[in-house]
């Protein structure tokens, strides 16, 4: 059975039951621990910063060649604190609750009701670092609503809150790298985790400029990796985001939770061509002052403006009068793949709906309307060459973020022992939905407040050895990566890295996206099975490993994907119920909502590696509800 460490108490006690009771570090010690931080996103840089300025010594790696295109800059809508700025109702409590409901009750209370007291206290040190929120006009910090909430708790800082926000967790990072106290690795990519009795105690990385391969030691590793949305090739994440350093972790034991959690965003640019690499997210926001809707005819391809009011069904406030526009994602994006199955969807391919400002601007006024979402505004006409000012924008949702991850307990830790995973890479709070702009949220608890305690009382109650990087289990886990990559190399096939990779994007995406069947998923697990299959025969990689080898990188990270995407149908096969963004067809309300079956399946997934042929084994953390009531989710 999996313990997740939860403090006893009281749930608004635990953490700070925690606290007062977990063992602490010396100034004195600190500085003879070096800390290994992988990854340099808001979780990445929030806790290398910190720990440095505690006194550790921290190694940090970034896959890219500035901590400041951490994919973490890409985060528009805004973060969430319960600091009922606006006085309409909120508390840490309702923040807690929304958050439970909103992933479906498939997430700990007690993780969930710490990122809720965080909150407030993220708000605070932004402000302090500089981070340019909006402010009403008297000056005070302004907020605005978000999916699946009924008050206004959202910071942002027009749509570029989290660019905002990394510059502020980097500019932090960046003193401690001119104190000493951060060594910064560029451009490396890790590949293997270092176990020095069954303890994690180093990486190997790879210089993606050099190709050489690079050993690192450390007392402990913090996995900062983010999500692993690119595994349906076209996603909202930035290209270079991957599963590989989560997955090598995998492979040395650390259970995986949840790989079927997938988070489709509502308000995204539609797929105009094949060409496509990735794609371009409008922010949740926008659904503040945007009005959803499709003509009510299958078949009308008017233009929207000759569409009269009649003849437009605006489905969300019709379906969701409570909530409306601003139900969360999982509700949304399901509502707007039902209106286009209908045959009412708009645009060349009906593979979108309309979000139409034409309201908005009628009552508030074009600079009002700027004001708020103005570079968001601005980046759609680039990107569609129409201006959203003057015809509604058209979305459909698409692959954006993932609550599946590494299986970590109370204290961020792995069940790997010293390996603590932080932000999206674990599984922690999100449950089987994200609600919007709690990712940031998340990112910066774990960062700033949550892992200088854990990792703290890990090193205080754990004997450390020192350990080089000549130690034994580093040329083991070198070798390993060595093989691997000669493997691939030597193979020198007919197809592309692309190709394959876009072959397991569409099975993901027809079998495994915002709709799932016992047919398709038993069909996908055989697809994936034969294409890995034909990957190991037949990808062709240009190049050699001693030099700057974009192909080498991406081989790699899809041999990875591949494997990733089975263990993905395979826990959507194994949950039989629907939950959050994990909807089977067969599990569904009279009204086409998702249905629980909290008396099996009201449990963590965590999925143990037994080899690359060999079927994995489910463990289960069962989820015990002493606060909220499990209820249907509603937001009618």
């Amino acid at each position: 059975m999996l313990d997740p460490k939860i403090p006893p108490g009281r749930l608004q006690d635990k953490w700070d039951y925690y606290k007062d009771h977990c063992k602490l570090v010396s100034p004195a010690n600190k500085k003879k621990h070096t800390i290994l931080v992988v990854g340099t996103g808001l979780a990445g840089a929030s806790a290398a910063a910190t720990l440095a300025e505690l006194g550790y010594n921290v190694k940090s790696f970034c896959i890219q060649d500035s901590p400041r295109r951490a994919h973490s800059i890409a985060a528009q809508g805004g973060i969430n604190g319960a600091k009922n700025y606006p006085n309409d109702g909120d508390t840490v409590w309702r923040l807690f609750y929304d958050t439970i409901k909103g992933g479906d009750y498939r997430s700990r209370e007690a993780n969930v009701h710490r990122l809720a007291q965080i909150s407030n206290q993220i708000i605070d040190h932004c402000v302090a670092q500089g981070v340019p929120f909006a402010r009403e006009y008297g000056g005070l910090l302004a907020n605005r609503s978000f999916g699946g909430a009924q008050v206004s708790r959202t910071f942002y800082a027009r749509g570029q809150t989290g660019q905002q926000l990394l510059l502020g967790a980097y500019s932090s990072m960046s003193r401690q790298i001119a104190e000493g106290k951060i060594e910064m690795f560029s451009r490396r990519e890790m590949l293997d985790l270092v176990l020095v009795y069954g303890k994690a105690r180093g990486i190997i990385v790879r210089n993606l400029i050099t190709g050489d391969i690079e050993r690192y030691a450390g007392d402990a590793v913090l996995l900062c990796t983010g999500g692993y949305s690119n595994v349906f090739y076209l996603s909202t994440n930035a290209r270079n985001s991957n599963v590989t350093a989560a997955w090598r972790c995998y492979k040395r034991g650390a259970l995986f939770a949840n790989p079927c959690y997938t988070q489709i965003h509502p308000t995204c640019i539609p797929v105009s061509g094949s060409y496509q690499s990735k794609l371009t997210l409008m922010s949740e926001g926008l659904r503040n002052d945007g009005r959803v809707w499709v003509p009510k005819q299958p078949g009308d391809k008017r233009h929207p403006d000759q569409i009269p009011e009649s003849e437009r069904d605006y489905y969300l406030e019709t379906r969701y009068p409570s909530f409306g526009n601003l139900v969360p994602r999982d509700v949304a994006s399901r509502n707007a793949k039902q209106v286009t199955d209908e045959g009412r969807g708009v645009g060349e391919t009906g593979l979108a709906v309309y979000l139409d400002f034409r309201d908005a601007i009628a009552k508030s006024g074009k600079e009002s309307i700027s004001d708020r979402y103005g570079n968001l505004f601005e980046m759609y006409e680039r990107i569609t060459g129409e201006n959203p000012y003057e015809v509604p924008m058209r979305i459909y949702p698409a692959v954006h973020y993932i609550m599946g991850g590494l299986w970590v307990d109370y204290n961020l830790m792995s069940t790997i022992p010293g390996l603590h995973v932080l932000g999206e890479a674990n599984f922690s709070d999100h449950g089987a939905n994200r609600l919007g702009a709690s990712a940031l949220m998340q990112g910066l608890a774990d960062g700033y407040f949550v892992i200088p305690y854990t990792l703290g009382n890990y090193i205080a109650t754990n004997d450390l050895p020192s350990v080089e990087t000549d130690h034994p289990a580093f040329e083991e886990a070198e070798a390993t990566v060595n093989t691997k990559v000669n493997k691939l190399l030597k193979i020198q096939g007919n197809k592309t890295v692309s190709e394959f990779h876009r072959q397991l994007g569409n099975i993901l995406w027809d079998n495994v996206g915002m709709s799932r069947n016992q047919a398709g998923l038993v069909s996908a697990i055989a697809q994936i099975s034969e294409l890995r299959q034909e990957y190991w025969q037949n990808v062709n990689i240009p190049g050699n490993e001693h030099t700057f080898n974009k192909n080498l990188e991406f081989a790699g990270r899809v041999a990875d994907f591949l494997e990733l995407g089975e263990l993905m149908a395979r826990d959507a096969l194994d949950r039989h119920e629907s939950c959050g963004a994990h909807f089977r067809e067969e599990c569904q309300t009279p009204e086409g909502e998702a249905q629980r079956n909290d008396e099996h399946y009201a449990y963590v997934a965590a999925w143990q590696y037994e080899g690359d042929e060999k079927t994995p084994v489910l463990h289960q953390e069962q989820l015990e509800f002493d606060n909220v009531e499990l209820t249907q989710r509603s937001y009618k």
